[in-house]
Parts: structure tokens; sequence; C-alpha cells
């Protein structure tokens, strides 16, 4: 692949690090899994680059992609994925410490929110973002009217789940 390529990517990336990070937050529980899980979504982003032809932003094809990854790693674990090992690739980008302590406040939040399923978690994950439902529906391929229907539904849920 060409520099020109890689400096793209490593640039895109840089600038969307952190919602691949709250991803990460979201589908584990512990750093070692939050690690692993960053890593292989950061693969699966730099093998599916070539193929970005830029119909949508980029931040909403990295949702996409991280999504899937995470989704698929973490819904199925008893399914074998194929990863490439990360200490054969290249390091095109230094992962910046995550400090796991930094928003003890929003712990509950987390905690509430790893109770709902995969799509719901995607779907509060991108309206925290504040991701407009256009986004939304684009990303996770449904209606814009289902991802606001959605969106209550689970408000309700987590209203609940915080307040029993």
């Amino acid at each position: 692949m060409s520099n020109s390529l890689e400096q793209s990517f490593v640039k895109q990336l840089k600038e969307n690090q952190n919602i691949i990070h709250k991803i990460c937050r979201l589908y584990t529980s512990g750093e070692d899994a939050h690690n692993d899980l960053f890593q292989e979504i950061t693969i699966q982003l730099w093998k599916a680059f070539p193929k970005f032809r830029g119909d949508s932003k980029f931040s909403t094809w990295a949702y996409r992609v991280a999504l899937n990854t995470a989704i698929t790693l973490y819904r199925k674990s008893t399914r074998s994925i194929a990863t490439i090992e990360f200490e054969t690739t290249r390091h095109f980008i230094k992962q910046e410490d995550y400090n796991f302590e930094e928003e003890e406040q929003i712990k509950l939040l987390y905690k509430a929110v790893h109770q709902l399923n995969d799509i719901e978690k995607a779907l509060v994950f991108m309206y925290l973002e504040d991701k407009d439902y256009e986004e939304i529906s684009e990303t996770l391929g449904i209606s814009e009217v289902n991802a606001r229907v959605k969106m209550n539904r689970i408000k309700g849920k987590l209203k609940k789940i915080l307040n029993p």
C-alpha cells in the first residue's frame, strides 16, 4: 500500500481513536480485553481501509467496522475468530494510555448499558456521542424511525435499571 494511504489511515485513526476506546469499553470488562479488542479493531480498520470510498464520514465507517468487530468477537465467544498476531503487524499508531479511573462518575451508566443487547448498546453509544438519527440509522442499517423508537424504549429500560 502507498505511503500516502498509510499516512491518511494513521491521521484518521488518531482523530477517531476515542470512539474506538469507548466501543471497547462497552463490549469488554478489564484492561487486557479492552486492549485486545482495540488492537483487533485497528487491524480490521487497516485491512478494510483500501475499500473505504469516502461515501460517508470516516467516523461513521469506523463506527460500523468497530461495532461489527466487537459484536462478532464478543457475541459468539465460543466461535473462534481468525485474528492476526499484533506483534507481526506494523505498528501504525501508538495507542494512547486509557485511564480507567478517569470516568468514575459514569461507571453506573456503563454497568447499566452492559445489561442491554448488542444493538441497544451500539445505539446508546452513538446517541451519547451526539450522532443524529440519520447517521445512527445509516451506521446500524435500520430506518431513522426505527432508531428513534428503539432509543425511546432503551431510555425507559435504562431508567428502570438505574432506578429500580
